[in-house]
């Protein structure tokens, strides 16, 4: 923990004279103060200039209006097709654009999100005449300081190499990469890219090598530079494989990066201490303004994922617990995003959706291993499972399954309620769904 907090101390001296950085803004949940709370908040609290919403939701523009703070709207997948048309790319700019430019400071359009990465067709081969159609539709409508991209996933690649060597795929460069480069050359608008260390297949090899901390690093025999962390590994190679197609001079803007605060079993290193590791790191390097090895002093836009945690969003519990704030805007964990004096060194335990986490078996487990779950938890020392003995309070269902539930969830309790008490040779499942019941409570 000393090196957490020498590294939020070095943070608060940079962010007095910060760099533009911004905050990814979604609202997948149902615990969220109202836009206008949260605008107010970022214009008043935080270091973040910017925000980038995953919609153009009219009450969050509104929101914005006055703020100073720059917003970036995106248009969803499925309506990629039909904005090819420039009628339809006029109508769109004029129902979402106008009604709040430029009071609220809109600043990019990110036509869909990591096409590549959902494989249609249809919205691939679409993209860049989309983005035509919406840059042709912004200046028609005069607005000219709107710029037009689209991010993209890390799956753009054609393998894991090192960053001199790396290209884009095969079939994509061409047909799809140099015209979208293209496209921002010519209208002076950044390549926008999702670099997300915590996906790597090999990251539990690598783990250190993406979190920034000590570690071997990378030597690129060709570019004769050494890497020390993944993120300047990732924007290096994104760098050379545009340069290769003739658009190095393209900038680069940071659409997504972070890492999750809690997972259950199957994502070990979603915790807080690997958060402040690596976001910490990000932010320090973002706005210090020293580039990568292969880009010396260059800067990237970056919008960090995300501001709040998103309750309700679905997929795995990891999926839920990227925030950076509670509800109640104090920060989930200190890394120096709030201003100069407003914010305290000492992280905060990351704030759960409810009010607790429960280990349950998976859906799948058969009763031979459910009987071996409660077997083992039951034998250890300091759990108590008399409440699911004849009598007990917990013994009606009468099931291998309830038992089980019963005495994985007191093991997990007594363990400290890390990731791996859970595990339970992978058939525990961590939850935010309390399995109590009117005579029986899980604690």
């Amino acid at each position: 923990m000393t090196a957490v907090f020498i590294l939020i101390g070095v943070l608060l001296q940079l962010f007095t004279a910060t760099t533009s950085i911004g905050v990814n803004y979604g609202m997948t949940a149902d615990n969220l103060p109202p836009p206008s709370v949260v605008a107010n908040f970022l214009r008043t609290q935080t270091i973040f200039d910017s925000v980038k919403l995953f919609d153009a939701n009219p009450d969050v523009l509104r929101a914005f209006a006055n703020t100073g703070i720059s917003v970036s709207v995106t248009v969803g997948n499925g309506d990629i097709p039909g904005l090819t048309n420039t009628v339809t790319a006029r109508r769109w700019v004029a129902d979402h654009i106008s009604p709040f430019h430029p009071q609220t400071k809109i600043k990019y359009i990110c036509v869909g999100t990591e096409v590549l990465f959902s494989k249609n067709d249809d919205w691939i081969n679409n993209l860049v005449p989309a983005m035509r159609s919406l840059h042709y539709a912004l200046n028609k409508a005069g607005f000219q300081d709107i710029k037009v991209t689209s991010a993209h996933a890390l799956n753009i690649f054609r393998r894991d190499t090192i960053p001199s060597l790396m290209r884009f795929m095969v079939g994509y460069d061409q047909s799809f990469f140099a015209p979208l480069l293209q496209f921002h050359q010519r209208t002076k608008s950044p390549f926008m890219v999702n670099p997300y260390p915590y996906f790597s297949p090999d990251i539990t090899r690598r783990l250190n090598y993406a979190l920034f901390k000590p570690n071997s690093g990378i030597y690129d025999k060709y570019s004769k530079k050494n890497y020390t962390n993944m993120f300047d590994s990732i924007m290096d190679s994104t760098y050379t494989a545009m340069k290769a197609l003739g658009y190095g001079n393209v900038e680069i803007a940071i659409g997504e990066t972070g890492w999750p605060t809690q997972g259950d079993a199957t994502s070990p290193f979603a915790t807080m201490e690997n958060a402040i590791s690596y976001n910490g790191h990000v932010i320090k390097e973002i706005v210090s303004g020293k580039g990568t090895p292969l880009m010396p002093n260059r800067t990237f836009e970056t919008y960090m994922f995300a501001l709040f945690n998103e309750n309700q969003k679905p997929g795995p519990l990891v999926e839920k617990y990227w925030g950076m704030f509670n509800p109640d805007l104090t920060p989930i964990y200190d890394v120096g995003l709030l201003r100069r004096g407003q914010s305290a060194p000492t992280p905060a335990t990351p704030a759960p959706s409810s009010s607790k986490n429960f280990c349950v078996p998976k859906v799948d487990v058969s009763n031979t291993q459910l009987q071996s779950n409660l077997d083992y938890a039951c034998g250890q020392e300091g759990i108590d499972c008399t409440p699911i003995q004849p009598g007990g309070a917990c013994y009606e269902p009468n099931t291998v399954r309830a038992h089980a539930a019963f005495a994985m969830n007191t093991y997990y309790r007594i363990k400290g309620e890390s990731y791996f008490s859970c595990d339970f040779a992978g058939t525990g499942q961590i939850t935010t769904v309390d399995p109590s019941y009117p005579t029986c409570r899980f604690v």
